[in-house]
């Protein structure tokens, strides 16, 4: 009895601990600071937020330029699934008041990053994130995944094929319901496996500079649909 109650003590705390180390499971609290600032200046009414991952995320790292340039938002968050995005949708995008929005999403979901992957579920993410950005007078683009065909992270197999699939439910969606669709994809795969491009990426999942620079004039040129 007594090695059956320290067991259930040690349960406690390592359930406890998990729970203080997911307090923030989404991370709302990465961009509240940047977000204050930016709400504390007058909306010219062409803002575009891009919403992502680690592939958003070294995007402003890695080619800071483009961001300068156009003007765009920044809020990718390395290593989120759609999960998180649907989380913090509303502080990192509809409280921003945006013209646009960008969704860059399913690389981590296939990666499993927050539990196993449904591309059903994934989709649904998509959707309701659609849907929320609608409700808001918020218009969406949507994006491809980029092609991948090995996460070295991760132990998710048969990757490229869900990356294929997963696309073309995007794409489909997006032409039903008339959202623009930036296809990073066919331009950036590569070989018999359809793995990113080496020339456009250094670990075959995140593009480099020379990566971004074959995305930024596809986005846009979508983005030009809705803010000039």
């Amino acid at each position: 009895m007594k090695k059956l109650l320290i067991l259930a003590a040690v349960a406690a705390l390592s359930i406890s601990a998990a729970a203080q180390n997911n307090k923030d499971w989404g991370q709302i609290g990465k961009y509240a600071g940047a977000n204050i600032e930016l709400n504390s200046h007058k909306n010219n009414g062409k803002r575009v937020v891009l919403l992502g991952n680690s592939i958003t995320e070294h995007w402003v790292r890695d080619h800071s330029d483009f961001f300068k340039q156009t003007g765009y938002l920044g809020r990718g968050i390395s290593g989120q699934t759609s999960y998180q995005f649907l989380v913090r949708f509303r502080e990192d995008v509809i409280n921003l008041k945006p013209k646009v929005v960008v969704i860059n999403t399913g690389t981590n979901d296939i990666a499993e990053n927050t539990g196993p992957y449904n591309e059903d579920r994934t989709m649904g993410n998509i959707i309701s994130m659609c849907e929320l950005a609608k409700a808001n007078k918020i218009k969406v683009i949507l994006t491809s995944v980029l092609p991948c065909s090995r996460m070295p992270w991760s132990g998710a197999k048969d990757v490229a094929n869900k990356v294929a699939s997963l696309n073309k439910r995007i794409q489909e969606y997006a032409k039903k319901n008339k959202i623009p669709y930036v296809d990073y994809y066919t331009p950036m795969v590569y070989g018999d496996d359809r793995s990113l491009n080496p020339a456009y990426s250094g670990d075959g999942v995140h593009p480099n500079v020379e990566g971004y620079l074959v995305m930024e004039p596809l986005l846009v040129a979508a983005v030009r649909k809705y803010v000039k």
